[in-house]
C-alpha cells in the first residue's frame, strides 16, 4: 500500500457509494492527522516515511514516556490492521457498510476528553471498535461470496502447463473472473466472458475506388504524403488488377477480415527517422512496401484500421494508456495485425502478457528476414544467435519480407509500376543506347567508385539523382549530370530514356532496380566475393539472419538474370568494361516479374490471408506408431529420385497441400534452401513436421546407429561419418536456412508457380 502525501493533511471528502477511493482517503486523513496532532503535543515526532515501509509503522524516533509510546504503538497497530481490511473492502460497493464506517470515523474527530492521555486512549478504544465493525462487514461479505461462488479462501493455485503464467499472476488476480492467465474454475463467474459473441462473418468484395483509403491516412508527415501520392498514382493499375483477379477467383467465398495496420517505424515514439529524409534522398523502400500493403488489403475488401502513433494503437486495441499493466480481458478486436519490429515492441509495452495470447494473428513486415535460429529466444540466447531483433518466438512464416530471402519467412513484396503495350513500344523507340543512370541518391554511396565510373564515362553519358541543397556534392565526379531528387513521373521519364542502370554496391535489395528494369533498362551490378553477411559487413551486424548475399541485388541476379541483369566483379575493370560494351549492343524489352505487379501482390496476399493459420495448433509430427499409418508412407515420385506423399493416401489438411511436397537429402554443410534451389524448387518449412520421423530415415535407407531428439536448427538431419541421426525437438526451429558442416539434412521442397515463387502450382 502506498501512502499519498496528501494523507498528512486534514482532508474531508464526501463518500460515494459507488467508489471507496474517496472514503479511503478520508479515513487516512482523519487517522493520520489526529495522530500527528496528539503526538506533536507530546513533543514526539514522526520521521518521513520510507517507500518500502507501511504508513503506520512506529519507530524508536518517537519521543515521550514509555506509557505514551505503548499506547501509540497500539494505536498504530490498529490503524495498520484497519487499513489492510479497508483495502479489501475497497473492492466492495455496499452503501450501507460505507455509511457505518463513516459514522465511526466522525466519532473520532468529535471526541474531546479532558486529558491528553485520555484523548489517546479514547482514540485507541474507537479504533478497536472500528476494527470490530470492519471484521463484521468482511465476514458478511465473505459469507455472501461463499454462497454465490463457493469457498474461495482455500483455493489452490492451479498447476496446468497450458497456463504457465498462472502462478505469477494469482496474487494480484485472486478475485478475477475474466482473466485468461488461469484456467476457468467451477466457483468463478463465467457470465462476463460468455457474453462475447462470435463476430458475424462477412464476405469480402474487391474494391476499385481508393478514395476512402486515402481519407483514412493523415497527411502531416512527408512520409505519409509520399505514401498517399504513390497510392493515388497507381490507383488505375490496382483497379485493373482487382478486376482480373476477381474474374479468376469467380465467386469463391472470401471472409472479410478485421485488420489493424500499425506502422511502428513512422511513429513519433520510435523516433521516425524516415519522414525528415523523404525529400533528401533517404530510403523509401519501406514506405513503398507499406503503401502497397495498405492498398492490397483494402482492394481485397478487408476492413482496415490504420495507426501511425501509439495513442492510435491503444485506442484500436482497447487497452488503457500505460505499459501493459491491464491485459486485454475480452477478445482481440482484429483478426490480423500487420506491423514491424518497432510496432511489435510497442504492442508488447501496451498489451503486456496479452500479446502472447494473440501473437498468432500478428504479421511482422521484416525487410531482410528473420531466420528460425534467431527467432527462438531460448535457443538464440544459448547458441549465440541473440541480436537486437528477432527472439519473438513466432512462427517464422509470420515474418514477411520485401524479397524472397529465405523460405522460412513469407514473401510479402511490393509493387512496381507496369507499362502497358503502348508505353513499352514508346520506351523501346526512345532508348538512348549510350545513356546510363547511376543508382545512388546519397553522396556516401559514391565514395571509392571513381575507377569504374571513369571507365563507364568513356562509353556512356552518366546521369544521377543525388540530393543536394546549394551546390554539387563534392564526392560526385564533375562528368556526372546530376538531376537532384526527382518526382516519380520525372524519374520514370529519365529511366525510359536510359539504356543502363548502374548499381553502386549499396543500398542492398532496394526497389529501384526492378523499377529500372520495368522501364527497359539493363541493371549492371557488382558481385561480392566473398559474399556479404553479418560476419564481414557492418550493415548486416545485428540483423536476425546469417544470409550471405553474392551481389547487390540477389533477387535480380537469380530470378531475373541476363539479359536484363548482369552481375560482374567491379574490381576487375576489364570485366566491367566488357559488360558495358555488351550492354550498348544488346536490345531488351521492359520486363517486370509477375509477383511484383499489382495482380501478383493481390494474388499472393489473398492466398496468405485465406490459407495461413498460425492460431490452430501445428500439425503433429509424422506418426511413430506403425499401427496408425503404414511405416512406409512416402513413395518415390515418378521420374525422380525424390520422395513424396502418395496420392491415394489421406493425410493432414495443410497448406501448401501435401501433393506439392518433394523430399530430398542435402549435401554435407548444405542448407535446405540451397538444396531445393539446386533442384529448381523452394524449401517448404510447413512440411518439416511430416518428415521429422525415424520411419523416414529408415525409408531413405539412412543408417542410424543412434537416434537422438534435440533442439537444433539443422535437424532433422544426420552425420553419415558417425552414423548418428537427429530429430527436431522444437517445431519453431524447423529451418530451411540452417546448415552445419559434416551434417546432411532432410529437406522438404516444393515447386512454385511461374513468376510467383511464394505459391506452389496447387496452392490456389
Amino acid at each position: 500500500m502506498t501512502l499519498n502525501k496528501s494523507l498528512y493533511l486534514p482532508i474531508r471528502l464526501t463518500v460515494d457509494a459507488n467508489s471507496l477511493l474517496p472514503f479511503r482517503i478520508f479515513m487516512f486523513g482523519i487517522g493520520v492527522f489526529s495522530l500527528f496532532l496528539f503526538i506533536t503535543s507530546l513533543g514526539g515526532q514522526l520521521l518521513t516515511k520510507k517507500m518500502a515501509e507501511y504508513p503506520f509503522t512506529i519507530r524508536n524516533e518517537v519521543l515521550g514516556s514509555a506509557e505514551s509510546r505503548g499506547v501509540l504503538r497500539r494505536i498504530c497497530d490498529m490503524l495498520e490492521t484497519i487499513m489492510k481490511r479497508i483495502d479489501t473492502l475497497s473492492r466492495m460497493d455496499n452503501a450501507s457498510d460505507l455509511k457505518r464506517l463513516e459514522e465511526l470515523s466522525l466519532a473520532i474527530s468529535r471526541f474531546q476528553p479532558a486529558s491528553l492521555m485520555e484523548k489517546i486512549q479514547a482514540i485507541a478504544q474507537n479504533m478497536s471498535s472500528m476494527a470490530a465493525k470492519v471484521d463484521q462487514i468482511l465476514q458478511n461479505r465473505e459469507a455472501i461470496s461463499r454462497a454465490k461462488y463457493g469457498t474461495v479462501n482455500q483455493c489452490e493455485v492451479p498447476k496446468d502447463p497450458r497456463y504457465p503464467e498462472c502462478p505469477n499472476k494469482v496474487d494480484v488476480m485472486d478475485e478475477s473472473t475474466v482473466e485468461w492467465f488461469c484456467p476457468p474454475l467451477p466457483w468463478r463467474n463465467h457470465t462476463i466472458s460468455s457474453t462475447h459473441k462470435p463476430k458475424e462473418k462477412r464476405q469480402a468484395a474487391f474494391r476499385t475506388d481508393l478514395t476512402a483509403l486515402l481519407e483514412q491516412m493523415s497527411t502531416g508527415k512527408e512520409s505519409l504524403k509520399f505514401m498517399k501520392r504513390r497510392i493515388h498514382h497507381l490507383a488505375r493499375q490496382w483497379a485493373q488488377a482487382a478486376n482480373r483477379l476477381a474474374q479468376r477467383l469467380k465467386d469463391k467465398w472470401r471472409e472479410q477480415k478485421l485488420v489493424l495496420v500499425h506502422v511502428g517505424f513512422l511513429t513519433e515514439e520510435s523516433g521516425d527517422e524516415f519522414s525528415p529524409r523523404v525529400l533528401k534522398g533517404g530510403p523509401l523502400g519501406e514506405m513503398v512496401q507499406w503503401a502497397d500493403i495498405l492498398t492490397s488489403l483494402y482492394v481485397l475488401g478487408h476492413s482496415l484500421k490504420v495507426s501511425f502513433s501509439v495513442k492510435e494503437l491503444q485506442g484500436f486495441l482497447g487497452v488503457p494508456p500505460g505499459r501493459g499493466s491491464c491485459p486485454l480481458t475480452g477478445p482481440l478486436p482484429f483478426d490480423l495485425i500487420y506491423t514491424d519490429y518497432l510496432g511489435l515492441q510497442q504492442m508488447k509495452q501496451n498489451m503486456g502478457l496479452s500479446l502472447k495470447k494473440h501473437r498468432c494473428r500478428i504479421r511482422v513486415i521484416d525487410t531482410f528476414g528473420t531466420e528460425p535460429a534467431y527467432n527462438h529466444e531460448e535457443y538464440a540466447t544459448l547458441h549465440g544467435f541473440r541480436t537486437n531483433w528477432g527472439y519473438w518466438n513466432l512462427n517464422p512464416k509470420q515474418y514477411m519480407t520485401m524479397f524472397p530471402h529465405t523460405p522460412d519467412n513469407s514473401f510479402m513484396g511490393f509493387v512496381t509500376e507496369e507499362l502497358n503495350e503502348t508505353e513499352k513500344e514508346e520506351t523501346e523507340r526512345g532508348k538512348q543506347h549510350r545513356m546510363a543512370v547511376a543508382y545512388g541518391k546519397e553522396v556516401s554511396m559514391w565514395k571509392g567508385k571513381e575507377k569504374f565510373l571513369e571507365i563507364l564515362h568513356r562509353h556512356m553519358e552518366i546521369h544521377s539523382t543525388v540530393y543536394y541543397e546549394q551546390q554539387r556534392p563534392q564526392e560526385i565526379p564533375a562528368f556526372i549530370k546530376n538531376h537532384g531528387i526527382l518526382p516519380q513521373l520525372q524519374l520514370q521519364q529519365l529511366l525510359r530514356k536510359a539504356k543502363l542502370f548502374v548499381g553502386m554496391g549499396f543500398p542492398y535489395e532496394g526497389p529501384a532496380p526492378l523499377e529500372a528494369i520495368a522501364n527497359g533498362c539493363i541493371f549492371l551490378q557488382p558481385g561480392f566475393n566473398p559474399p556479404h553477411s553479418s560476419l564481414n559487413h557492418a550493415f548486416f551486424k545485428g540483423k536476425p539472419t546469417s544470409r550471405e548475399i553474392s551481389s547487390q541485388h540477389p533477387y535480380a541476379e537469380r530470378y531475373i538474370g541476363r539479359p536484363h541483369v548482369i552481375t560482374v566483379d567491379y574490381n576487375n575493370l576489364e570485366e566491367f568494361e566488357s559488360a558495358v560494351l555488351e550492354i550498348i549492343k544488346v536490345k531488351v524489352k521492359p520486363y517486370l516479374p509477375y509477383e511484383y505487379t499489382c495482380e501478383g501482390m493481390l494474388e499472393r496476399l489473398y492466398a496468405y490471408i485465406h490459407y495461413q493459420d498460425f492460431c490452430t495448433p501445428d500439425v503433429p509430427v509424422a506418426p511413430q506408431n506403425a499401427s496408425e499409418v503404414p511405416r512406409r508412407y512416402l513413395v518415390r515420385l515418378p521420374n525422380s529420385m525424390a520422395f513424396g506423399w502418395p496420392a491415394n493416401m489421406s493425410g493432414p489438411l495443410m497448406w501448401p497441400p501435401l501433393s506439392a511436397m518433394q523430399l530430398w537429402v542435402s549435401e554435407e554443410g548444405q542448407s535446405c534452401t540451397e538444396q531445393c534451389q539446386y533442384r529448381n524448387l523452394v524449401c517448404e518449412p510447413a512440411f518439416f513436421s511430416l518428415i521429422n520421423s525415424k520411419d523416414v530415415f529408415q525409408q531413405l535407407q539412412i543408417q542410424c546407429d543412434q537416434m537422438e531428439v534435440e533442439m537444433n536448427h539443422v535437424f532433422p538431419g544426420f552425420s553419415s561419418s558417425k552414423k548418428n541421426c537427429f530429430l527436431q525437438k522444437e517445431p519453431l526451429l524447423f529451418s530451411c536456412a540452417g546448415f552445419k558442416h559434416k551434417h546432411q539434412r532432410l529437406c522438404p521442397c516444393r515447386d512454385f508457380r511461374a513468376g510467383q515463387v511464394a505459391l506452389c502450382t496447387a496452392c490456389l
